[in-house]
């Protein structure tokens, strides 16, 4: 687990407002879970995300987006990574592809976290930020996610990496606004996913 608690240039758990966050938002709960609850809820509700409010700037790193309190679902994913390792609770990444308009091509990546829970062991939740026909929440041991897969070219890819994948990283360091980033998401297609660690061993993929 221990590459699941790194602090790391874009998951910089240890910046003292992060921890100072973490600290609050764990003050009031006990135990992994309670903690966890916390933070993603905090996240998803006070963290505004660009698309739905359209706002600047675009951020990566954990202790930006929480000083601009704005990001896409990527980088959502990073600060929600931070406050959990912050109080010692293994966090890591994981993605969706998606059609972008729910209709077919183009497609993009979509961002979501995973946290380990000693009751039921990773468990996967999405901070996004709720909006009319999104409603994602923390109810393990079930799932309540902000999409579901519609079309056959969309794919939940099973890994869960302890690191932000590079070209979601690269994204969202070229492009400095909202619409622009809009135009230019990162995708993976089925076909180069295992090059980028999506597929776990069993190269298992759930899609419909």
């Amino acid at each position: 687990m221990d590459a699941y608690l790194q602090t790391t240039d874009i998951i910089d758990w240890q910046h003292p407002a992060i921890l100072d966050l973490a600290k609050t938002l764990a003050a009031n709960h006990e135990g992994s879970t309670e903690i966890a609850k916390a933070c993603f809820r905090w996240v998803r509700d006070e963290i505004y995300h660009s698309f739905d409010y359209q706002l600047n700037p675009i951020t990566c790193q954990a202790s930006d987006v929480l000083q601009s309190r704005t990001g896409y679902c990527y980088a959502k994913s990073h600060l929600l990574a931070a406050l959990l390792r912050a109080n010692g609770i293994p966090a890591g990444f994981c993605y969706q592809r998606l059609s972008i308009n729910d209709q077919g091509a183009p497609y993009c990546l979509h961002g979501l976290s995973a946290v380990y829970l000693p009751e039921i062991g990773w468990y996967r939740m999405d901070a996004r930020g709720n909006r009319q026909g999104v409603d994602a929440r923390f109810r393990p041991p079930q799932e309540q996610l902000a999409f579901q897969l519609k079309l056959t070219e969309e794919v939940d890819f099973p890994a869960i990496l302890s690191e932000p994948l590079a070209l979601v990283i690269k994204a969202l360091h070229t492009y400095q606004t909202w619409d622009n980033l809009l135009k230019n998401l990162p995708d993976v297609s089925l076909e180069i996913a295992k090059s980028y660690g999506l597929l776990d061993k069993r190269e298992r993929v759930l899609r419909i």
